[in-house]
């Protein structure tokens, strides 16, 4: 696993290391790795134009520094002055290498980023918070109209280093060059959308246990379980399906497909005769129970499972709700999706006071209804929401989107790293539901159920669009989960 941390974490592990290190070691090895990418991204250094816009204090610095090192190697460098003291340091290395320096707010701001072939930002560091000001937005929305190469100096600017938050404009970066670890705010949305490519330089900090952290794929091939010679199809889990609907049919196809994909030992279906019908004539490995609309009590008696998925085109009338109720009630692990998410945001203490684990895995809308806030907001500010809904609920909880965010109960988080816009597809959460469920049913806890299951969902995607990229629908997702297990495992 990988780890990101918030600005207070990265700050506390500096201390003890500035107290030991003669004055600016820090600072001189950050510099060293950022001058190192940005002349990788240029190729030749000589004679290339390079823009470096210089805040105040420690990150400023770094900029500077590292513009005093290209400008040796041969470029011109111009730096353009943001804040009202630049580091002194810094900018005395930058003037003895032949690099030049102004204040912003003159006209040639415009003239220098225009005929920068690589800029630097270095205008604020991971303690800054809010939106940008002036001349720093300023800056920011030139950057947007030129093509020069962007590296980021520890976060873009206008980018809250650990929430991911972004009031107003922020700049965007082909490369962030971050020191000591990952920030959060780096790899959560919208923020993430903001980094490219992040390069992480270690510094020596010594770091504790991580509250947030991101899977790869050998992560989740330690989760996943293979069977064993020993293995019968009750060991490998029994996931019991409640989806679909008479409009709805398609909702259960899919959702039951994710699961048996996903290894599943078996799949159990219960729901209303339009939808009964149509899986069991699409996966006829499902065992099928068509019960009468609300009927709760035919539904948990359908048959023996170790995990429950509910809420794919169940619909959200009083029928539905007598199901989810009814699901909710039962001892087992419960995933809950779609319009089982608009049920229980009526009824939030079906989940509250259950002992049993509960995944829900919500879009941005569906949170919205859930957490009784607005979507804009919810997308502004995913991180602080789903942490303290998760903590509300006492649930696991992911939201989708374009970076999925996984939170339980005691605050740990994950950020999923398998993605592609692709994804976003009628259908394909019904596949992420049955895909976790069946993880549910084999015995992975909730956090690792509901984080595994979107990483694989997610490598489904990359699988299915294949190279150059093209548009997928979500029974390929289906489709193509066995090869993404198999380059999991691989």
């Amino acid at each position: 696993m990988r780890a990101a941390y918030d600005a207070a974490t990265i700050r506390a592990a500096e201390e003890p290391l500035l107290a030991s290190l003669p004055d600016g070691t820090l600072m001189q090895r950050a510099a060293t790795a950022l001058t190192r990418r940005c002349a990788a991204m240029l190729g030749q250094v000589y004679g290339a134009r390079v823009v470096v816009l210089a805040g105040s204090g420690n990150n400023g610095g770094d900029g500077l520094y590292a513009g005093a090192r290209l400008a040796g190697r041969g470029a011109r460098v111009d730096a353009i002055l943001t804040g009202a003291d630049a580091h002194p340091a810094g900018l005395h290395a930058l003037h003895a290498a032949g690099g030049r320096s102004a204040a912003a707010g003159t006209d040639d701001d415009t003239r220098l980023l225009g005929a920068a072939d690589l800029v630097i930002d270095a205008m604020v560091g991971i303690g800054g918070h809010g939106g940008l000001r002036e001349p720093q937005a300023r800056l920011a929305g030139l950057l947007a109209l030129n093509t020069a190469v962007v590296v980021a100096v520890d976060v873009p600017s206008g980018v809250d280093a650990s929430t991911g938050v972004v009031d107003g404009c922020a700049v965007r970066a082909d490369v962030t060059v971050t020191f000591g670890a990952l920030k959060t705010g780096l790899v959560v949305a919208p923020g993430a959308e903001h980094a490219g490519a992040i390069d992480v330089v270690d510094i020596g900090l010594s770091l504790p246990r991580p509250t947030t952290t991101l899977l790869d794929a050998a992560d989740v091939a330690t989760m996943v379980p293979e069977p064993t010679g020993e293995t019968d199809k009750y060991r490998r889990g029994v996931v019991g399906v409640v989806a679909g609907s008479d409009v709805y049919t398609g909702a259960a196809v899919l959702a039951v497909g994710g699961a048996l994909a996903a290894g599943a030992g078996m799949v159990r279906f219960a729901g209303v005769t339009p939808a009964a019908d149509v899986v069991r004539a699409r996966w006829p490995e499902a065992v099928v129970t068509a019960v009468d609309p609300g009927d709760g009590a035919a539904v948990i008696g359908a048959g023996r499972v170790q995990a429950w998925v509910v809420g794919s085109g169940l619909g959200t009338g009083a029928d539905a709700a007598a199901v989810v109720r009814a699901v909710l009630g039962t001892d087992m692990p419960v995933l809950v999706d779609a319009d089982a998410i608009t049920v229980v945001a009526e009824h939030p203490g079906w989940v509250r006071d259950r002992a049993a684990p509960t995944v829900l895995t919500p879009h941005a809308g569906e949170f919205a209804r859930l957490a009784g806030v607005d979507r804009a907001g919810v997308e502004a500010r995913r991180l602080d929401h789903v942490c303290r809904l998760a903590a509300d609920l006492q649930a696991t909880i992911a939201l989708k989107g374009s970076t999925t965010v996984i939170a339980d109960g005691s605050g740990e988080v994950r950020v999923n790293t398998a993605d592609t816009p692709y994804l976003a597809t009628a259908g394909s959460g019904d596949v992420l539901s049955g895909i976790a469920g069946a993880l549910l049913a084999g015995g992975l806890s909730a956090l690792d159920a509901a984080s595994a299951g979107a990483f694989l969902h997610g490598m489904a995607g990359l699988v299915a669009i294949g190279a150059p990229a093209a548009p997928i629908t979500a029974m390929d997702l289906v489709a193509h989960l066995p090869a993404a297990i198999r380059a999991v495992r691989g």
